[in-house]
Parts: C-alpha cells; sequence; structure tokens
C-alpha cells in the first residue's frame, strides 16, 4: 500500500486529476545492483536484483487521448501524492507501484533466470528473414537444436510467415510444418513454444509437447483460441498486432502509440484471466514492427519499462526487423546483426525479461556483457 512521506513533490503538490483520467506509471531509470544499493523509500524491481528511485508519471484524460501530461518524481512522493489524492488516484498508483515490484513467476517453469533467450524456429518459405532456410522437418529440427546448444532458453516454432504482406496458411499446412518439428525437438534442452493464431494448431502443438503459446495478435484472431490456450493449460504470450499481418502497415494511427498498447495489452490480460488464464502464466510483447511506423517502434523502445506496470514478463523482439534498416540502411535482414543486438540491450536496460531473437550465440555474449557490468 501506499503510505505518504513527509512532504509532497512540488511538481505535484497542486496535482488534481479527474476521476477518468488514467494514471500510468513507468519506471525512470530501472537501476541494476552495480548502479548503487536500495534507499529505505525506493521500490524493488520485479522482484530482481534491481530497483527504482524515480518514475515517469503519466496522466491521460479521456477527452484528450493523443496527449499525456508527464511528470518525473521520486517513488516516494508519488506514494505521498496518491495517498493524499484516495480514491481512483491512489488505486490505481497502488496497482502499478505493486505490479512494478512483485517478483515474477519463473516463466514456463524455467529456473528464474532474467532475461531468457528465446530463438526463432521458422518453419516456412516465405519469412522475411530466413525464409525457407529451414522449411523441411529434418533442417528445422537441426536448426533448433543448434539454438538450443548456442543457450536458448526457449524455441519458438513457427509455421506461418507474419511478416508485413503475408497471406495466411491454411490450416492443415501449418499442422504439416510445425508438429513433426516441435515432437522432434523434445528433449532438445529449451522449453519449445509454437508462434500462431490459430486455435487447432495450439491444442496440437501443446499436446506434441509446446509449452508456450505466443500469439502476434493477442489470442483474438481466431474466436476459439482463448478457450483453446485455457484448456491447454500452456503458458501465454500476448502480443500486439494493428489488425492482420497482410494489412498491418497500411498507415498504421495510434492517438498515443505507447498508452494505446498498453490499454490494449490491459484488455487481453483481462480476457485471459476471465477465460481461466491466470496473470501468472501470461507475458506480452509490445509487438516491434507489427503495425508500427518507424517513429512508433522507437517511442515504444524508449518507453518499454511502462509495460512492466502490467506485473507480466516482458518480451521484446527487434531482431533483424526493417525499423533497424530504416534507421542504418541496411536492406538484408542478415546484415542487421549489430543493430539487433543494440536494441537488445535497450531494452534489457528497459526490464525487458524474453529476448526473442535470430542470433542466439552472438545475443548470449553480449547479455554476458551487459550482465557483469551491471553486476549481476
Amino acid at each position: 500500500m501506499l503510505h505518504a512521506p513527509g512532504g509532497k513533490s512540488s511538481a505535484l503538490s497542486n496535482l488534481v486529476v479527474s476521476g477518468r483520467a488514467a494514471l500510468h506509471v513507468r519506471p525512470d531509470p530501472i537501476l541494476w545492483s552495480a548502479d548503487r544499493e536500495m534507499p529505505e523509500d525506493g521500490l524493488p524491481f520485479a522482484g530482481g536484483p534491481a530497483h527504482v528511485e524515480r518514475v515517469e508519471l503519466l496522466i491521460r484524460e479521456e477527452s484528450h487521448p493523443a496527449h499525456a501530461r508527464s511528470f518525473h518524481v521520486s517513488v516516494a512522493d508519488l506514494r505521498g501524492w496518491a495517498a493524499g489524492q484516495g480514491g481512483h488516484t491512489l488505486h490505481a498508483i497502488t496497482e502499478a507501484l505493486d505490479n512494478l515490484s512483485a517478483p515474477r513467476r519463473p516463466f514456463a517453469g524455467l529456473a528464474d533466470k532474467r532475461p531468457l533467450i528465446m530463438g526463432i524456429v521458422n518453419v516456412t518459405p516465405d519469412s522475411f528473414s530466413d525464409g525457407g532456410r529451414h522449411a523441411t522437418t529434418a533442417a528445422a529440427i537441426r536448426h533448433g537444436q543448434a539454438l538450443a546448444d548456442a543457450g536458448a532458453d526457449i524455441l519458438d516454432i513457427g509455421g506461418e510467415s507474419t511478416r508485413p504482406g503475408s497471406d495466411p496458411v491454411p490450416e492443415a499446412e501449418e499442422l504439416r510444418r510445425v508438429v513433426p518439428v516441435i515432437e522432434g525437438l523434445k528433449g532438445c534442452g529449451a522449453a519449445l513454444s509454437v508462434d500462431t493464431m490459430k486455435a487447432a494448431v495450439m491444442t496440437a502443438a501443446t499436446r506434441a509437447g509446446a509449452t508456450i503459446i505466443n500469439d502476434v495478435r493477442a489470442l483474438e484472431a481466431d474466436p476459439q483460441a482463448l478457450e483453446a490456450a485455457a484448456a491447454s493449460g500452456a503458458w501465454v504470450v500476448l502480443m500486439h498486432c494493428l489488425g492482420a499481418p497482410k494489412t498491418m502497415q497500411q498507415a498504421p494511427h495510434y492517438e498515443h502509440v505507447t498508452l494505446d498498447l498498453l490499454d490494449y495489452l490491459a484488455g487481453r490480460i483481462a480476457a485471459c484471466e476471465a477465460a481461466g488464464i491466470p496473470r501468472a502464466k501470461i507475458a506480452v510483447d509490445p509487438g516491434i514492427g507489427f503495425g508500427k511506423t518507424l517513429e512508433h517502434n522507437l517511442k515504444l523502445l524508449r518507453g518499454l519499462a511502462l509495460f512492466q506496470s502490467l506485473g507480466c514478463p516482458v518480451l521484446l523482439g527487434v531482431s533483424r526487423k526493417s525499423f533497424i534498416g530504416r534507421m542504418t540502411g541496411e536492406t538484408d535482414p542478415n546484415g542487421r546483426l549489430a543493430g539487433s543486438l543494440a536494441g537488445a540491450l535497450a531494452g534489457l536496460d528497459a526490464g525487458a525479461d524474453i529476448l526473442r531473437v535470430h542470433d542466439v550465440a552472438e545475443t548470449v555474449q553480449a547479455v554476458a556483457v551487459w550482465k557483469a557490468l551491471k553486476g549481476l
């Protein structure tokens, strides 16, 4: 609960918000163990070796959804102000701070390790980066085992490309692609995830050995997806995508991209909980590149820590994506390793819990250096 300190911050002393305003809290910054010890009035971050002393308070009025007032304050001052306001404000701030500080349950039953590395196994002929390289069952199994040997904690196995402009794959074909690969990778040393939007594929994949369902449409593209995911008992990754992959890059628009996605993912978490999927088994993904412009992607990466206020692990996928090429001029996705690593490390600074990557060995090495520098 919130307790008022001795005084109020001058930034908040005269601030009053309406009962219909949405209030959000972003750690600013997250301080890891090597940065400094947590003061008495600090906030532990996600039960791990980090804490928060200052935050950004974002207030969005219902009448002005495209704008949010921003206040950078100490955690102590935010607590004191919220306690003085009471009601809706106190409840919203309490929930956000509780979610930020609550320990995360080890995702997919994996050891309590952060971050987890999710290696990508595309069993497709048309994925944007490695389409066709691992399209046969045997090649995909070899690739998945190599990624596990390189240090992947999770293998994400997909049989339908979700690149911009891609066409859907028939259910029978997607099943033919992914189920044998999942069966062949059981016992590989990594947890198995199925990257799919289809309820029937979710059911078949989890029966074959997958323990994670990673859905780029957050279990709403298929009317049976929520029921299938709940019945499977699998962990779930809810990703934001603006419409279907076929059309998502056609002039994407948001009122306030970070807060719009935060609200969307909060709604999908609520839908999952109503369907019987507990929050402790859910991770969220803002969907970098899925219905976003370059500026949208950069805003999401800058504000990534805000998604920790949902109380779920945050997955980040920037690997080889086209927004890196738009900044650097690199047209070949396979030439974007350096940009991918830079984005991943920025995500770690913002608290990302899972990194979804093509280049596992290189990411494992970069993470090891990052952790050493942070004293982890």
